[in-house]
């Protein structure tokens, strides 16, 4: 039973902490833009078209 006098605090204390880095992450803007990497992937502007050999 001494056992929970340990296990509460640390679970208590480690769920303080997943709390705060979750409240952390909406502040700095982590959830911003959700869409924006699903479309960033699809975009091709940066690549050059392949210009094949020439067939003779």
């Amino acid at each position: 039973m001494t056992v929970l006098l340990y296990l509460v605090p640390i679970a208590l204390g480690l769920g303080l902490l997943g709390l705060a880095a979750f409240l952390w992450s909406l502040r700095s803007g982590q959830y911003e833009d959700l869409d924006g990497a699903a479309v960033r992937i699809l975009d091709d502007s940066d690549v050059e078209p392949h210009d094949p050999a020439p067939r003779a």
